[in-house]
């Protein structure tokens, strides 16, 4: 199943949240990476929260893209966090010692 991504609007604080759900690996990495960049530089974006509790599988090309990601917002000034990381998700973060990127 591939990654889907689905985001709500900015609240007023400019908070966005983002959900991913299914496998985010080679084939999807670069169209979330993308998808999130373009939330991040939306001006009424200021916090950008990930919500990955759905994702069954990610792979070293779907942490790349969630990296690239962050880094994208960051230059944007957006404050970038991963929630609820499912235990394919944690246990990636936990292996290659992202979870300070992502604020976990």
């Amino acid at each position: 199943m591939e990654a889907t991504i689905l985001h709500e609007p900015a609240d007023p604080d400019g908070l966005v949240v983002a959900s991913l759900a299914g496998e985010l690996d080679l084939d999807r990495a670069d169209d979330v990476r993308d998808a999130l960049a373009t939330i991040a530089a939306d001006p009424a974006c200021r916090y950008l929260r990930i919500d990955v509790a759905g994702l069954d599988f990610i792979d070293s090309y779907g942490l790349g893209a969630l990296v690239s990601a962050r880094n994208t917002a960051a230059a944007h000034g957006v404050s970038f966090t991963l929630a609820k990381p499912s235990p394919p998700v944690q246990k990636a973060i936990e292996v290659t010692g992202l979870g300070h990127v992502f604020g976990l």
